[in-house]
């Protein structure tokens, strides 16, 4: 994958990653930190709202949720945080990919899921 696609990729990347240091500034709105909050966790979440395997509606929610986050935080974002987390987000960006970081996220997942099931069953009984 190369070209404009891969360029458009790794802009998407970065601007979530923007999204992520935007959220830990504490010049941002709580209700702002929130939304960016989400958006981060749901762009470099390896679990989707809906699944990829899903024809075209598993690539959609990824191709409208997360620019759709990532406009809202910096349409409302300050503009001097903006710019210090891009610089942030420039520098990450540039660094290789933690696969134990990726790792740990599906884990976090898999006991997250696990204990909402062991919630829902109690529940029912």
């Amino acid at each position: 994958m190369d070209g404009p696609v891969r360029r458009a990729l790794h802009a998407l990347r970065r601007e979530a990653l923007t999204v992520w240091h935007v959220a830990r500034d504490a010049r941002t709105p709580w209700w702002l930190r929130a939304l960016a909050l989400a958006t981060a966790a749901y762009a470099f979440s390896p679990i989707d709202l809906v699944p990829d395997a899903i024809p075209v509606l598993g690539l959609l929610d990824d191709l409208l949720l997360v620019p759709a986050g990532v406009w809202l935080v910096m349409r409302f974002a300050p503009a001097d945080v903006v710019n210090e987390a891009r610089a942030r987000a420039s520098l990450q960006a540039a660094r290789p990919v933690s696969r134990a970081g990726a790792v740990l996220v599906v884990l976090l997942w898999i006991v997250a899921l696990a204990l909402l099931w062991v919630a829902w069953r109690r529940t029912g009984r």
